[in-house]
């Protein structure tokens, strides 16, 4: 079932997505060669509770954390722990924000110190595939719309595209129904509709696209040791196109 949301819905998930974007705001300040993310995630959970927020996932199915760490290889669900970061490594932050019972979804990734030339590379064009979905996020089109223009554009960059995890709807649950796949075919799917929220968070790698999990039932990595990156906004299809509540 499609969840639509009213204007009162969608602007009280605004303030939830600019309280998180303020929180990444903060975050960005923090990563530097030597910091642990488990600290990261204690500043979230901190910050979150001075603005009278919480992290929507810490307990979600169990999860620990109130962050995801993903670093490196690591695709998404990454614990975070006390392991420091090092130059030349790259950290996907991703964290929901509950802000009185209204909910939005963020992932960003971020350099360590100096990283490579070809790392660089891959930050900038899974950010850019972000928002080339993005762009498609319009009433009348369809979900394949969204993963075509990202799949295209990644693919036409050398780089591919993760399969097995997707954007989806959100509020007032963190997963909901549609889910949307950063892959497939133009004119194909599920037409979107004014007042569907939706996740769009594009994980891209270096190499081959495929993923395997970790023992602890939640972290994601690429099967060929390969970096990923992702970024993720929370995006309501309104009447006058697609509006990002995730940013300030």
């Amino acid at each position: 079932m499609i969840n639509l949301k009213t204007e009162r819905e969608i602007q009280l998930m605004h303030e939830a997505g600019k309280l998180l974007a303020a929180c990444h705001q903060e975050v960005a300040k923090l990563i530097h060669p030597g910091i642990m993310t488990l600290e990261i995630d204690r500043f979230v959970e901190e910050f979150l509770a001075q603005h009278g927020a919480v992290p929507e996932q810490k307990g979600y199915r169990g999860y620990p954390y109130a962050t995801c760490a993903s670093i490196n290889d690591e695709i998404c669900h990454g614990f975070p722990r006390n392991e420091p970061l090092k130059n030349g490594d790259i950290v996907t932050i991703d964290f929901v924000v509950n802000l009185h019972g209204a909910l939005a979804d963020s992932a960003w990734t971020y350099p360590v110190g100096e990283i490579s030339e070809e790392v660089k590379t891959l930050l900038h064009i899974t950010k850019e595939s972000l928002y080339k979905g993005i762009e498609q996020a319009v009433v009348g089109n369809r979900i394949g719309d969204i993963g075509y223009a990202i799949q295209t554009y990644v693919e036409t960059n050398g780089f591919s595209v993760v399969r097995d995890f997707t954007g989806h709807g959100i509020g007032p649950t963190i997963h909901e129904e549609p889910f949307i796949p950063h892959f497939g075919e133009k004119g194909k799917g599920m037409r979107l509709k004014e007042g569907m929220v939706i996740t769009i968070e594009p994980m891209v790698n270096i190499g081959d696209w495929q993923s395997k999990m970790d023992d602890n039932g939640w972290t994601a990595r690429t099967v060929d040791g390969s970096y990923s990156a992702q970024y993720e906004h929370t995006i309501a299809i309104t009447k006058n196109g697609p509006l990002i509540l995730t940013t300030l």
